[in-house]
């Protein structure tokens, strides 16, 4: 049976098959790549498939950053290829060995975390100067949570950009082909009526919608200024036909 009180495990499970699965989020770059990267060549994803804006980059060049849900070997290697002091916090085992594959293949360092970001946050105030978290908080059943803490452990004047769902999305199931609403809103996968590890995790693990009142409204609360945002399509599917599925935005503490 299923033990969704702790379903931050079971997406971490989920997340170490489809990272052994070869699944497109943990598609570690090639060293070609990373060579580009090295010369300011380079789009990272927040969202599916609109590349964040370098603007919204501050200089990498020995800045404290934390990869925040970001294991897999895409978006942080692009960081330490310049120069930024690179943290990676992921609850996937399997995410966590990308990144060390190439760091390892390239020879630089990074700090590997394992850790469950609906707990409090293993640093200490006031550590990292930028936080990148793509896509990622709609496994985590408390999103304003993740929001104080992500101000706790930025210096002041820090950047976080984050990459969320519409909670719109999760109105539709999951038929690409027909929209048909399945859901009433904020979902809350503890709820699913289905109760066996394995079919969660084969469904897409235990999620949950976040309304934008706790997940822009939520950064404003824990003291963030909001800076820019943009949307986002998804990369699949009926729905991206007719909206956008997905928001960026850059915050500043």
């Amino acid at each position: 049976m299923s033990q969704k009180a702790n379903y931050t495990k079971i997406n971490s499970k989920m997340w170490d098959e489809w990272a052994s699965a070869g699944g497109e989020w943990s598609l570690a770059i090639n060293h070609q790549d990373f060579a580009d990267a090295t010369q300011g060549i380079f789009d990272i994803y927040l969202t599916p498939c609109k590349p964040v804006p370098h603007n919204w980059f501050i200089p990498f060049k020995k800045a404290k950053i934390l990869g925040l849900a970001s294991g897999g070997g895409q978006q942080c290697p692009v960081f330490a290829a310049q120069h930024a002091e690179v943290t990676v916090f992921d609850y996937s085992d399997k995410q966590l060995e990308l990144e060390k594959m190439v760091a390892t293949r390239e020879g630089y360092s990074i700090d590997l975390v394992k850790g469950d970001m609906s707990k409090t946050f293993p640093f200490e105030d006031e550590t990292f100067d930028m936080i990148f978290n793509p896509v990622s908080n709609c496994y985590i059943q408390d999103v304003e949570h993740v929001w104080q803490e992500c101000f706790r452990v930025l210096k002041k004047g820090g950047v976080l950009l984050s990459g969320f769902a519409n909670p719109a999305l999760y109105l539709f199931g999951e038929d690409e082909k027909a929209l048909q609403v399945v859901n009433k809103l904020p979902y809350d996968g503890t709820k699913n009526t289905v109760e066996n590890d394995e079919e969660l995790i084969k469904n897409g693990g235990v999620q949950f919608s976040h309304s934008l009142e706790t997940q822009i409204g939520g950064q404003l609360k824990a003291g963030f200024t909001l800076q820019d945002l943009y949307e986002d399509h998804h990369h699949k599917g009926k729905i991206t036909e007719y909206m956008p599925c997905y928001i960026a935005t850059k915050s500043i503490k």
